[in-house]
């Protein structure tokens, strides 16, 4: 069949036969026919298999909005063809981690709350992310550089089905990117944990073994993130359509809207509304999924 629609029960979440059921039904009653579920992974992922005409997919995805908006469950109605992606360029901050390294960082200047709330407007895409990046890392001015090393040991945890994610794509061959606006400090380290194969970020300034309050310039933001994807599809050989990207911030839906999959991951709305896919409730195993990997093909990182 020429769709699949993939459901995946949110973390600690169940996914019944009537939640399946009641899927089914909503494709059937926008015009689709569908296919006996297949189980993904049992009470937790399957797949729905679809024939639907394409000029009926967006009444689709609207009928199944409604209709599993009450349920816990992160779902995605796609092209059969094509699902497993040859590349993945991830977001790190609140996507890879759990945490905004940039805030956690000022926690140690004593400045956590202004730099936090500056993020989260930049996130939002309420402000220039630069000029918000520029702003924030001035209040880290004068930090000795070993509470870069302190903050990482710290307060820096993978989000669960990080590793899990990263090893399953390069496990059947997939290029595996960390791009972040965040700092290279970070990333470097978070792409050993993980096991990406590169990463790219921002770079603090530092003088005399403390920070200057400066970051190099060019600023990665937005149109770096989606540079960033583009030239490793042309170095890789990797057409569009075999890319997945995921964020969670506003200037991650450059890259996520360039992507053959882009998935806003626990993301700000103005990123949810952007992107074709949604995690808003399981972990980094859901992509996994939305590919149509069984729980049998996942690595555990």
């Amino acid at each position: 069949m020429r769709y699949v629609l993939t459901l995946v029960a949110g973390t600690g979440e169940t996914l019944s036969e009537t939640d399946i059921e009641h899927a089914g039904e909503t494709l059937r009653g926008a015009g689709g026919d569908t296919g006996p579920a297949i189980v993904l992974a049992p009470r937790k992922a399957v797949d729905i298999p679809l024939e639907l005409e394409p000029e009926n997919t967006a009444a689709a995805r609207n009928a199944l909005a409604q209709a599993l908006a009450a349920r816990p469950i992160d779902w995605l109605l796609q092209a059969a063809a094509g699902r497993r992606k040859r590349l993945l360029v991830a977001d790190m901050d609140s996507t890879i981690i759990t945490v905004e390294c940039i805030d956690e960082l000022a926690d140690f200047a004593g400045r956590k709350a202004e730099v936090a709330e500056i993020t989260e407007r930049a996130m939002r895409g309420e402000l220039d992310f630069a000029g918000a990046l520029r702003a924030r890392v001035a209040m880290l001015g004068g930090l000795t550089t070993d509470v870069l090393l302190k903050c990482f040991e710290d307060r820096i945890r993978l989000t669960p089905g990080a590793r899990s994610l990263v090893a399953t794509m390069r496990a059947n061959g997939a290029y595996t990117a960390l791009v972040s606006g965040g700092f290279t400090f970070f990333t470097s380290r978070v792409r050993e944990m993980v096991g990406f194969d590169w990463d790219q970020a921002n770079r603090l300034g530092i003088t005399d073994g403390r920070l200057s309050g400066e970051v190099e310039e060019p600023i990665l933001g937005a149109d770096g993130k989606l540079v960033a994807l583009r030239r490793i599809e042309a170095t890789r050989g990797i057409a569009a359509t075999e890319s997945l990207a995921i964020g969670d911030g506003a200037n991650d839906i450059p890259m996520l809207q360039a992507a053959g999959l882009g998935i806003a991951f626990h993301a700000k709305p103005k990123t949810a509304a952007a992107a074709e896919a949604r995690v808003d409730h399981g972990d980094l195993a859901t992509p996994l999924f939305f590919q149509g990997y069984r729980h049998t093909e996942i690595v555990n990182g």
